[in-house]
């Protein structure tokens, strides 16, 4: 390990960054010196700028992610460089894309696909508690509260504590598994000898995910925060209350919770058109009854 990187990590710890966003910023950092092949020392702002272009017009990377970088490139070179770096690349004309969402039938398909019993479980908790892909890999047996039937979510989002549901159908799931597989640490361990203690990687939770959905062949809804977008789709679809959806997701906002009153087909189907509110007889009288040339 490098000194510099060494630097950047004891000022992470420092300033309290997840686990997710350290793993950014240092990724950030490392491809930037493998592109040029030196040290960012040497690298100056126009060289950036061309990295962040290469990013998104050759590599293809969407604007937030070069965004990412150049926050965690920005956070290198100004805690461990003691530099400011002046780049001209902001998010400002980057649409706002609606969420994709599986139906009930392609979510159950999806999460029945596994034969693992572990790989199983894991889709279900994450669709039926509405998690994000780090906190259903940090859950832990002493999580599920099969008393009150809630899912206590431990440093989740913005390092924040919240409960969720459990279902009925999830808990009877868990206690099978449990006594078949006897998790100790995590609920979801690793399954490598010598991380047995350690939670299972994002790399292999998102591969279990699109593993099952090529297997069923479902063919949208790439990334397994799809799960996590269903659950509040559906909730949504079967009339309850968007606010407490809000805090089952753990949103600091309502305003991001509303994006799924835009998917829910449940609420648009629901508003008529325009045209199917006319009375079509009553305004072809009405024009019937004016008759040519008539002015208003």
């Amino acid at each position: 390990m490098t000194p510099l990187r060494q630097k950047m990590i004891r000022a992470m710890d420092l300033k309290n960054l997840s686990h997710h966003t350290r793993r950014a910023y240092l990724a950030a950092v490392n491809g930037l010196a493998k592109h040029y092949k030196q040290s960012p020392e040497t690298i100056t702002n126009e060289m950036i700028e061309d990295y962040l272009l290469y990013l998104k017009n050759e590599k293809g990377n969407a604007p937030a992610s070069c965004c990412l970088v150049l926050t965690g490139l920005r956070f290198f070179y100004k805690h461990i460089l003691d530099q400011q770096i002046d780049v001209g690349f902001s998010l400002t004309k980057t649409p706002r894309k609606l969420p994709t969402v599986l139906t009930k039938e392609q979510v159950w398909k999806t999460i029945s696909a596994p034969k693992n019993l572990k790989h199983r479980l894991i889709l279900m908790t994450t669709y039926a508690a509405g998690l994000r892909v780090g906190e259903v890999r940090r859950l832990k047996p002493d999580h599920i509260d099969s008393q009150r039937m809630l899912i206590k979510v431990v440093d989740g989002k913005g390092r924040k504590d919240r409960y969720t549901m459990l279902s009925k159908k999830l808990l009877k799931e868990l206690r099978h598994y449990y006594k078949a597989c006897r998790p100790q640490a995590y609920l979801f361990p690793s399954t490598y000898k010598k991380n047995k203690n350690k939670p299972l990687s994002y790399e292999t939770v998102r591969s279990i995910y699109e593993k099952a959905r090529k297997k069923v062949g479902v063919k949208n809804g790439d990334g397994i925060h799809t799960l996590r977008h269903s659950f509040a789709t559906h909730l949504l679809e079967a009339g309850y209350d968007i606010r407490k959806i809000q805090v089952l997701l753990g949103h600091s906002r309502l305003s991001t919770t509303m994006i799924y009153l835009h998917v829910s087909r449940e609420t648009l189907s629901k508003v008529p058109s325009p045209l199917d509110l006319m009375d079509i007889n009553h305004a072809s009288k009405e024009d019937s009854t004016h008759g040519p040339g008539h002015q208003t």
